[in-house]
């Protein structure tokens, strides 16, 4: 196993540094210390070489490019992950007012959330498993939302060639922590678009939501509907029955309710796989939401595959989102004296 490092460009006058965690097997992953990009997930491809199961780019260019900036490509998002209706929300009893960055709304923690910062980076290695540590403090004066929050996040790649992102914060004042990474999913080396793999979702309702995505409140019965991933189901498949529903969007960009994994018989909250190649990824998360984004009509250059139309697809694990206004979806408060800890974990098949 080894740890390496090397320049990767640079970014507002600093140096972007790109991390890689490379096991026995040769599996390998590769994150940034600019906002936490997971920019590889690299695994053989049977034929001598690699593929990286991520939509991912080779420099730092393509990812602060302004035409690419609304897919947050491989970033940790947060304070929160979603919307936050009008940027307004109550924590016991006092009422905070943020900056909209989407419309009326505030969107993945605003304008200059963590998915803006450059983080510290520390990296630890034993026999079973590489780290590398990014860390930050964010306060007012940069994103907008009470109180300085102190956030920690580590990757993991063990010798199983599976990967684990902790979520660690705490905060000196009320504020909100609910981040999620934003990694693009195509497992496949050679298809341009994620129409061939097979999605199953441990999810039996869907948000409704408005026309500025923000959650109604109702949870909505995926049986019957393209939303319907209880079975192992193509992915080309939902997404011509969502366009044949004239969807807007022509593919998803919804919120599952899920059962997180860390209850129960600790199941995957998502499996991904491409029929092709037969690679597989199984996601488990301790939160009860997973937003699934197919990329629709976005068609970013610089990345490992082709622009175009669903050309990778997005699995984000948070707690339900827009829950200050539906306390029903779960708490995303984070308060003095009560560190906040969760954790997203990926096993890899082939």
């Amino acid at each position: 196993m080894k740890i390496e490092n090397v320049k990767f460009g640079s970014y507002e006058d600093r140096d972007v540094i790109k991390y890689t965690l490379t096991n026995d097997n040769g599996v390998s992953i590769s994150v940034l210390n600019f906002a936490g990009i997971w920019q590889a997930y690299m695994v053989p491809n049977g034929e001598g070489g690699q593929v990286n199961l991520l939509l991912g780019a080779d420099n730092i260019e393509a990812y602060v490019n302004p035409n690419n900036a609304p897919l947050y490509v491989g970033r940790i998002v947060g304070r929160f992950g979603g919307r936050i209706a009008k940027g307004q929300f109550d924590i016991d009893g006092n009422s905070y007012q943020i900056p909209a960055n989407e419309g009326d709304n505030s969107l993945h923690g605003g304008a200059n959330g963590l998915s803006q910062q450059f983080y510290d980076i520390t990296t630890s290695q034993d026999q079973e498993k590489l780290q590398v540590i990014l860390t930050t403090t964010i306060g007012t004066a940069v994103d907008q939302l009470p109180g300085n929050e102190t956030v920690k996040i580590t990757y993991t790649l063990d010798n199983d060639n599976g990967v684990t992102i902790d979520f660690d914060g705490q905060t000196d004042a009320k504020t909100l922590f609910n981040p999620t990474t934003h990694a693009y999913w195509n497992l496949s080396g050679e298809a341009k678009t994620i129409q061939g793999h097979v999605l199953t979702l441990n999810s039996t309702y869907h948000l409704e939501l408005d026309d500025e995505k923000i959650p109604t409140g109702r949870k909505l019965p995926n049986k019957n509907t393209p939303f319907d991933f209880s079975h192992p189901t193509v992915m080309g498949t939902a997404l011509q029955e969502m366009q044949e529903q004239h969807v807007p969007e022509g593919g998803f960009d919804d919120i599952f309710v899920v059962l997180p994994s860390n209850r129960l018989a600790h199941e995957p909250v998502a499996t991904l796989m491409d029929a092709a190649s037969g690679r597989k990824i199984k996601m488990y998360s301790d939160r009860n939401g997973l937003v699934v984004y197919t990329a629709n009509g976005q068609h970013a250059d610089g990345f490992n595959r082709p622009a175009g139309q669903w050309f990778a697809m997005a699995m984000e694990g948070q707690t339900l989102p827009d829950t200050p206004h539906h306390p029903q979806f779960g708490d995303i408060s984070l308060r003095p004296g009560y560190p906040q800890h969760y954790q997203i974990h990926y096993n890899y098949f082939a």
